[in-house]
């Protein structure tokens, strides 16, 4: 297991979303704990296909930014709702397509709006 400064430890490092050949980690605490629903697709193994995913866990503060422009990634894990077969421990999620489900405030922060 990999870990990052002063936050949770991540997921081992094959968990990193793939398109991370150029990529900035790192940790916000303002999100770290917080509980989330993230939502998008993933391919149906064995076919060509893609299916609507949804999971809701913990968010663990870490983040990866990556492309150009670069999209951020945020890791939920402790995944209370998770795709029938998904037997990982966490799932990296796409800023955008996180929504808190706890009661504190603001959203992830964009990072298209800094």
């Amino acid at each position: 297991m990999h870990g990052q400064p002063d936050g949770p430890p991540a997921l081992p490092e094959e968990t990193v979303p793939p398109q991370t050949d150029v990529a900035t980690r790192g940790f916000d605490p303002e999100i770290a704990g917080r509980r989330a629903e993230c939502d998008g697709g993933g391919l149906v193994p064995g076919t060509h296909y893609v299916a609507r995913e949804e999971f809701t866990g913990t968010l663990t503060g870490e983040y990866v930014d990556h492309g150009d422009p670069p999209w951020r990634w945020l890791l939920m894990t402790d995944l209370v709702r998770r795709p029938d077969g998904f037997e990982a421990d966490g799932v990296w999620c796409e800023s955008e397509s996180v929504f808190f489900v706890d009661e504190r405030a603001p959203v992830p922060r964009s990072i298209h709006s800094k």
